[in-house]
């Protein structure tokens, strides 16, 4: 009896199909934050050094129509692949997306990279609502817990290791070598969905898209909710700076070689002659990398604690990782100032979606928590082309790097009012 429940809690219980979608999980997003990690830095970087030289606004713009795209399409995405499957969804999601970065790799012309980016963002918004489908159908209460557990660690290990080892290598040999693996690393998944995943079992009733948009009205007219969507995306904001204005910062302003010492004085414990260097994929690296070390050290330390107070613990965190970067070019004032900000996003995002369940109507909570995920919509959305403006104001224009910092830390402080506020004068009833 005891060993039949052990397995029934432990790895072995998770079908093919459970660790299939996780393999499928760690290369999307490691091809995807691979990306990510140098994108901003590759679009403005002048052509003579391999770059495509465009201006920081237009990279605004393009962040902030494709990284909203991938939290908003999933809404449709997931209503799509309960009609017509989820191999064929998959299928759709792999080939368009993995065109997208090889365009993306080809392309030089603003307007192709634009549209090879938004290409790649509709694969991957196609693709996220199937993994996560899949992972809820193919695991019971007894080892769903776990089974996302590995899920949301297979996201940080991928986001990890691509810009780690992957981002710099072949960047030494041509930037566009960057999308090749990308193209790469998402298409190669065609192998296992065609010859490994296995459709798995559809629940007996499937919402009709009629059904999804009227639930997106439904929602909406909750002002109480969507004030509390859009309060919190200040802290989102923030969030998105680190693909855009601190890779630039980092670029324009920092000397890492204190960093570089440090790092290559131990890698020459293992190594002759190290020549490591801090660069901006190293930025995301941290992020994955406290995550993956500290997220069930902090869950398990705020575990009891009230829902709203742990979410603007978490945002003062990151405000204060954020203005940290406003005291000082030294390199590891700047590698603390990322190190707390993560510890932040990851004190205050499980909170949240915990607080939604708490302030959503009792016969409505799955609806609420499916539409949460706005915040990086409006995040995102807002975050690309303030930053970029913001950046070229006060950094390009006036050289005072430490105000646009200030500016972005009062963004988290007028987040921490407004949850203060609305808690006290607008969250429903128990």
């Amino acid at each position: 009896m005891s060993s039949s429940s052990e397995k029934k809690s432990g790895f072995r219980s998770f079908p093919r199909n459970f660790w299939t979608v996780i393999i499928m999980e760690f290369f999307e997003r490691g091809s995807y934050y691979g990306v990510m990690s140098v994108l901003s830095v590759y679009l403005v970087l002048n052509t003579g050094d391999g770059g495509l030289g465009f201006s920081k606004e237009s990279v605004g713009v393009i962040k902030s129509t494709i990284t909203p795209l991938l939290y908003l399409l999933p809404i449709l995405a997931g209503a799509i692949a309960d009609r017509f499957g989820y191999r064929r969804t998959l299928m759709m999601a792999f080939i368009v997306m993995s065109a997208g970065y090889f365009f993306t790799s080809l392309s030089t012309s603003y307007t192709l990279v634009f549209m090879s980016l938004i290409l790649m963002a509709i694969g991957a918004g196609f693709f996220k609502p199937v993994i996560s489908g899949t992972i809820a159908r193919v695991t019971d209460e007894s080892n769903s817990g776990l089974g996302f557990g590995i899920f949301y660690w297979s996201i940080n290990l991928g986001a990890f290791i691509f810009p780690l080892i992957l981002v710099p290598y072949l960047k030494g040999i041509g930037w566009n070598y960057i999308f090749i693996m990308a193209a790469v690393g998402t298409g190669s998944m065609l192998l296992l969905n065609i010859f490994v995943y296995k459709e798995p079992p559809r629940p007996e009733s499937t919402k009709p898209l009629k059904e999804v948009l009227k639930g997106i009205l439904l929602v909406l007219k909750d002002y109480r909710f969507v004030l509390m969507i859009v309060i919190y995306s200040g802290f989102w904001i923030l969030y998105f700076q680190m693909f855009d204005t601190i890779l630039w910062y980092l670029k324009d302003y920092m000397d890492m070689t204190p960093v570089n010492k440090a790092v290559n004085s131990f890698l020459g414990l293992f190594v002759e002659n190290p020549n490591w260097q801090f660069d901006a994929e190293h930025v995301t690296v941290i992020n994955a990398g406290a995550i993956i070390l500290l997220q069930l050290v902090i869950s398990s330390i705020v575990k009891n604690a009230p829902p709203l107070s742990t979410m603007i613990t978490g945002i003062a965190l990151g405000t204060i990782g954020m203005g940290i970067l406003a005291i000082s070019t030294y390199a590891w004032v700047f590698v603390t100032g990322l190190i707390i900000f993560s510890i932040g996003e990851m004190t205050a995002h499980p909170k949240f979606i915990s607080y939604i369940g708490l302030i959503a109507p009792p016969d409505k909570k799955a609806l609420y928590l499916g539409y949460s995920f706005l915040y990086g919509v409006i995040g995102s959305g807002i975050g690309g082309i303030l930053g970029a403006t913001l950046y070229v104001k006060f950094v390009d224009g006036m050289g005072r790097p430490g105000l646009l910092w200030f500016i972005f830390s009062m963004i988290g402080v007028a987040t921490i009012i407004g949850l203060l506020l609305y808690n006290r004068y607008l969250k429903p009833r128990q």
